[in-house]
């Protein structure tokens, strides 16, 4: 195997080593953990920015994606977010005191589920080093350790992310191998060493559809699909125009990198006339290109709005860029039916002054999040309370939507008797006077 290949498993069994450690320490341990690293993150943004802006250049120079350049960046807005994000977590209750209750069984055996870490966690996504401490330090505040490996292009960037880690875990005691970051070479050796270790408790892979496949594909652990996020706005024949344009428009332009932005917008053909050539023109202001369909395609041109022809390729498409989608749906039902077809089950939203409209909209779509009235960027750990995520699960079991704390834990049960047994052997020794007891 090559070198990356070994380096990984060694810093995945570093990190398993540790994971005991972790998952004993207090709540108070974890939350001055957190406290340090959004120090730490502070007092090294200069060094952090500067690899950055040398990952930023030769990614530029090798022609990484446009899409995958923006994840890719730092600047001190993006670096204060992320010492935000430490310090939100650390503030959070602890996910380990919640449990699940206790009660008395009829054998009169007391048994009480507790909340205990998952173990050790390895997630694995692209471009974006932001991910490294959110991710960091979601895991630890739950009692996890973690292997956390980032894109090759962010090889500078991570490489002083691991020092400001184990740095923040050194300062409050704990062992600075519970969160190890891997580099990667051109063979994906570290990828390679990941997929086929049987250390990991769980696998998230957080990326475009190519990356997360694979992981599903090749991970000897459990895996927790997230990410992909071909995202709906249905803008409804009830819909607020003035509601509608800044919804769409935020869903798509806000952040358009990243898996919760809206990619087609769909149209009810009652309110198309009207609606379209006012949302093109918005899309189009702020640099937008439109795909359409050959009814939304008309309307757009006649209205002066630059559009292309759409195809089958472009509904099921997930872009991560300036690009759009438009069809002309029939009602509700048709905004459904497109979704079935072609969505990822991530989020999907509804812009209508109609409840019925919004009701049957909910029932109808199978998604991790529904709007009605809000666009989609709303779907993220942090703005929902969470304090951070690991990803966006867009699977049933045994999550769905943004990867929290409680969903990096389980249950122990712990059974408390008083000399209880059970089973033919036992029933066997009670008898007396061969009358069973």
């Amino acid at each position: 195997m090559n070198d990356a290949y070994e380096r990984a498993r060694q810093a995945i069994e570093a990190a398993h080593g540790a994971k005991d450690a972790l998952g004993a320490a207090s709540a108070s341990t974890r939350d001055a953990a957190l406290l340090a690293l959004a120090e730490a993150l502070e007092e090294g943004a200069d060094a952090l920015l500067e690899a950055n802006a040398r990952d930023v250049e030769a990614a530029r120079r090798g022609g990484l994606a446009p899409a995958l350049l923006g994840r890719l960046g730092l600047d001190g807005r993006r670096l204060a977010g992320m010492a935000a994000r430490a310090r939100a977590v650390a503030a959070l209750p602890d996910p380990l005191a919640l449990g699940g209750g206790a009660r008395i069984l009829p054998s009169g055996i007391r048994l009480e589920a507790r909340r205990v870490p998952l173990g050790l966690i390895g997630v694995v996504y692209e471009s974006r080093p932001d991910v490294t401490t959110e991710v960091a330090g979601i895991a630890l505040k739950a009692g996890n350790a973690a292997v956390l490996r980032g894109g090759r292009e962010a090889e500078a960037t991570q490489g002083v992310l691991a020092d400001i880690l184990a740095g923040a875990l050194g300062r409050v005691g704990l062992p600075s191998d519970a969160v190890r970051v891997v580099t990667d070479d051109a063979e994906r050796g570290g990828f390679k060493a990941m997929m086929e270790s049987d250390r990991f408790d769980l696998v998230v892979p957080r990326g475009g559809a190519g990356l997360i496949e694979r992981v599903r594909r090749e991970a000897h652990a459990p895996v927790i699909e997230t990410g992909v996020g071909n995202c709906h706005v249905y803008v409804d024949g009830a819909a607020d125009l003035d509601m509608a344009e800044a919804i769409v428009v935020d869903a798509k332009v806000d952040n358009p990198a990243v898996c919760n932005a809206a990619e087609t917008i769909l149209v009810d053909a009652a309110l198309a006339e009207a609606a379209l050539p006012r949302l093109g023109r918005a899309l189009a202001a702020q640099g937008v290109r439109l795909r359409a369909c050959p009814r939304s395609l008309a309307l757009l041109r006649s209205a002066g709005v630059p559009a292309e022809a759409a195809d089958e390729a472009d509904w099921g498409t997930e872009y991560l860029d300036l690009v759009a989608a438009v069809r002309v749906v029939e009602g509700v039902e048709g905004a459904v039916e497109h979704i079935r077809r072609y969505g990822t089950r991530h989020s999907e939203a509804i812009v209508t002054d109609s409840l019925t409209a919004a009701e049957r909209f909910a029932a109808g779509v199978d998604a991790a999040a529904v709007y009605v009235n809000a666009s989609t960027r709303f779907t993220d750990g942090y703005e929902w309370g969470l304090g951070a995520e690991v990803g966006i699960s867009t699977q049933k079991l045994h999550v769905r939507g943004p990867v929290g704390l409680e969903a990096l834990t389980t249950l122990k049960y712990v059974a408390v008797g008083s000399g209880q047994v059970r089973g033919t052997v036992a029933r066997r020794m009670a008898r007396v006077d061969n009358q069973p007891v």
